[in-house]
């Protein structure tokens, strides 16, 4: 039987592992304070009980964040991912659920509060946003409307006074998809980009995040390239 004791470690251990996951951490990043108009784009990615943010449960959120390297060439610098506990009241969707393949009350989801899964999010990204001299991260999202209206409604309920995002700006790549692609899809944006796609995988936050910075990434590159052609 596991006690207490071990299951905090555990909780513990695995947050320290979200905590530290980087992936191709670039010691010569240059700062992205003049590409986005002082905003830093971060990707974010949530999962949820249903489609009503005030009512259903926040149920997943995932971040990763892009910075420039030494070749000017963006690329995924952080990730970061945790399960959430649904909020008290909320409501849960069987549909949702069903789609998205979570059960809220797995003992094995390490889920945690709403505002201890935000203050973790939140925290690498100011950080980033300091180091990169900008003001506000920017949220990048497929279809952000969603993500974002779930973020504020979350940062509402926990009385989070200090929010890294900007309010309501945000960069679509269901827009720029179409625009490089002719796709509006994730999944058929990705396969005509090039991209490797695992649909078993899809509807889990950091993956979808992680495909969706993959693809923001390469749409800004390619549009730097053009523009070095047109000059």
């Amino acid at each position: 039987m596991v006690t207490g004791v071990q299951a905090l470690l555990a909780l513990h251990a695995y947050f320290l592992l979200l905590w530290i996951k980087h992936t191709l951490m670039d010691t010569s990043i240059i700062p992205l304070d003049k590409r986005f108009r002082g905003y830093l784009p971060v990707v974010i990615d949530i999962e949820t009980a249903g489609f009503n943010p005030k009512k259903n449960a926040l149920l997943e959120i995932a971040a990763v964040i892009v910075e420039l390297n030494s070749d000017c060439e963006l690329h995924i610098t952080e990730q970061y991912t945790t399960h959430v506990i649904p909020f008290k009241n909320s409501e849960l969707d069987e549909a949702a659920l069903k789609f998205n393949g979570i059960d809220p009350y797995h003992p094995f989801r390490m889920a945690v509060d709403e505002k201890d899964a935000l203050e973790m999010i939140f925290t690498p990204i100011k950080a980033a946003i300091k180091r990169n001299n900008c003001t506000k991260a920017i949220l990048v999202g497929h279809n952000p409307a969603f993500d974002i209206a779930f973020l504020n409604a979350a940062i509402h309920r926990t009385q989070i006074k200090k929010s890294p995002f900007h309010a309501f700006s945000t960069f679509d790549t269901a827009t720029l998809g179409g625009l490089a692609y002719q796709q509006t899809v994730l999944a058929k944006i990705a396969k005509t980009a090039g991209m490797d796609w695992d649909s078993e995988k899809a509807h889990s936050a950091l993956y979808d995040a992680e495909k969706t910075a993959e693809l923001f990434c390469k749409i800004v590159n390619r549009w730097k390239h053009l523009e070095a052609k047109d000059s």
